[in-house]
């Protein structure tokens, strides 16, 4: 399924109050390629193949489903170092945050990430206390290059 993808990225100075009770998921996710980017992900027991386009705030994205077989066989044939991390789902209305906790390759790593449906509304976001450097227009936080690093 094609869809465009918009949304702003930030590190986590602190964590946010009572983070054991929002929701999460457990993400393993690996690179075939990453010019142009071209992931699986194991989210729970849900298997992906995701291309996404070149770009930092806006990219095109196309998500396939994939049989946890197909997921084991081309796990062996990434590039680069498995990503693990656990998503949690924070809501920030209008907005859910999701914020993911690095096992590896960076253990301690906190990104969070917002999504929006339009450009303007990105740009009128105003982020939580708890958040810190915003760092959507640096490529050192793509998943793909911390899969490199």
């Amino acid at each position: 399924m094609k869809s465009f993808e918009i949304e702003r990225k930030y590190l986590i100075r602190a964590l946010p109050e009572n983070l054991d009770a929002y929701p999460y998921h457990e993400i393993e996710q690996g690179y075939l390629c990453t010019d142009p980017v071209v992931r699986i992900r194991r989210q729970d027991e849900d298997y992906y193949l995701t291309y996404k386009s070149k770009g930092l705030m806006i990219r095109e994205e196309y998500n396939l489903p994939l049989s946890a077989e197909a997921y084991a066989h081309l796990k062996t044939k990434i590039d680069g170092r498995l990503i693990s991390k656990r998503r949690y789902l924070v809501p920030f209305a209008p907005y859910t945050i999701e914020l993911d906790i690095f096992s590896s390759p960076e253990e301690g790593l906190m990104l969070a990430e917002v999504e929006f449906s339009s450009k303007e509304a990105a740009l009128a976001f105003q982020a939580p206390d708890w958040f810190g450097e915003e760092v959507t227009n640096s490529s050192r936080y793509h998943n793909s290059t911390l899969s490199k690093t």
